[in-house]
């Protein structure tokens, strides 16, 4: 049963009959882990603490940098210095006082990927490393936890739903089998982004996360979304299964 003051904060939501009371106690009872507290995370924990989502749990060891600010809009310059999971998690409790956020200022890697996002309904990869993403992609599917990936760069975004515990579906691995040489990698302070390029797709990451709680819509397992911000355009395209693949090849599949 919905609270008087919950009816009236997520109000917009029970009007939907595709939501509605039973969705909203979907959000409210979620746990959702976000890794990486940048670009693409900020857009995500502000909308999934305006949503009701019960539990956000924010990893980052990185602290807030002048150059963030130009896209990463929820940091301010008195917060230069600061560490972002720590700012993050005082951001969701600013939104939502209800909702229970938890700052883990620690990089995610192979020895507490695992402790960091079991038991959650989804993990969402906001990250810029190969390392880390592949280190969250194994995890992913020891703990069977979703995981919403979203990455960005100059003028183009890319998400995607990885489940392959769930039937017949491919993991992050399918799509790269291992990671690129160094001198064939580009981040941000290489090749730059376009600010608003990390709303855009952080948002898009935001609206699929809250799509998968709740449960409606088409599910973006399986597919792709590329992001074509100087012509303001997506597509989806399929992603196959790679039976040969090292990180889910032997995955014992529902």
């Amino acid at each position: 049963m919905l609270s008087a003051s919950d009816t009236q904060r997520f109000l917009r939501h029970l009007v939907l009959r595709e939501v509605g009371a039973q969705g909203q106690q979907a959000l409210l009872a979620a746990r959702v882990v976000m890794v990486g507290a940048g670009g693409l995370g900020g857009p995500v924990i502000q909308y999934l603490a305006a949503a009701g989502v019960g539990r956000i749990d924010v990893v980052d060891n990185d602290r807030v940098d002048l150059t963030n600010l130009q896209r990463q809009v929820q940091f301010a310059t008195a917060d230069i210095g600061k560490l972002k999971a720590e700012r993050a998690a005082e951001l969701i409790r600013a939104i939502n006082p209800n909702a229970v956020a938890k700052a883990f200022p620690e990089k995610l890697d192979d020895g507490n990927a695992v402790r960091l996002i079991a038991g959650a309904d989804l993990v969402v990869d906001g990250v810029d490393d190969f390392e880390t993403r592949f280190a969250l992609n194994r995890a992913s599917m020891a703990a069977r936890v979703p995981l919403l990936s979203g990455a960005i760069g100059r003028f183009d975004g890319r998400i995607s739903l990885f489940a392959p515990f769930d039937g017949d579906l491919p993991c992050l691995g399918c799509l790269m089998p291992e990671s690129p040489p160094h001198a064939e990698v580009l981040n941000c302070a290489e090749e730059g982004v376009l600010g608003p390029v990390a709303g855009v797709v952080g948002t898009m990451l935001a609206l699929e996360a809250v799509k998968l709680i709740v449960g409606i819509g088409r599910s973006l397992a399986g597919d792709l979304i590329i992001y074509d911000a100087l012509d303001n355009v997506a597509r989806r395209v399929r992603l196959p299964r790679d039976p040969q693949c090292a990180h889910c090849g032997k995955l014992d599949r529902a």
